[in-house]
């Protein structure tokens, strides 16, 4: 066996990087979600284009280095072994695109209409997320997975405008209120801060020992 030809493995890691996916993603949702449930900022071209490269950056790329730092250290250093990590690498990397491909066409001013078949795909990722914690009895993360279930659901009212209503304001002018994207954006609020919880508890326990109540 030449020395290309060896195994390269490294010592188990107790420190997986779940904190970084957790917060990036956490960040975004919490951008967003005022947006879309108060109207708050109202959307311009220029509000866009911010929350676009937010999007991009926070939840696309913190999340899509998660997700491949976790598959390279599962599947080439075995540094970790938990078989559940595997569905966050999936999940992480998965959410990272799709976030590169969201915060992209938010600043570019593109046709939100196509992620609404992009939403069923991760509807479908985000349940097989709900199974897999659930059945490891992380039920935490179970929990993440019922939020995420929950927005891209959402998403697809949102995106496909199910469930608009038209109202007429005092002044005589019509206003659109689409009940999907306000359903969007509460279910980005309450898992952008359940992130947040989460962000603390996977830091607080690898840094200082100390475990919130999960």
């Amino acid at each position: 066996m030449t020395l290309a030809q060896l195994p390269v493995t490294l010592p188990v890691s107790t420190f997986p990087p779940l904190a970084v996916g957790f917060f990036g993603l956490g960040t975004g949702y919490l951008i967003w979600g005022p947006e879309e449930l108060f109207g708050y900022p109202r959307r311009s071209p220029g509000v866009d284009k911010t929350t676009g490269l937010w999007g991009i950056w926070m939840p696309g790329f913190m999340q899509f280095l998660t997700g491949v730092y976790l598959f390279i250290g599962l599947a080439w250093f075995h540094t970790f072994r938990e078989p559940p990590l595997y569905m966050a690498a999936l999940a992480f990397t998965a959410y990272g695109v799709h976030w590169f491909a969201i915060g992209g066409g938010r600043y570019l001013g593109s046709d939100p209409r196509p992620n609404g078949f992009m939403a069923i795909a991760f509807v479908l990722i985000s349940i097989l997320g709900i199974v897999v914690f659930f059945r490891a009895g992380d039920w935490p993360v179970g929990t993440l997975f019922c939020g995420l279930t929950a927005i891209y659901v959402s998403d697809v009212f949102a995106s496909f405008r199910l469930g608009v209503r038209t109202h007429t304001r005092s002044d005589g002018t019509e206003m659109e209120v689409s009940l999907g994207e306000r359903a969007l954006g509460l279910f980005h609020l309450l898992t952008g801060l359940w992130l947040m919880y989460l962000t603390w508890a996977a830091a607080l326990k690898l840094a200082s020992h100390v475990n919130l109540p999960l």
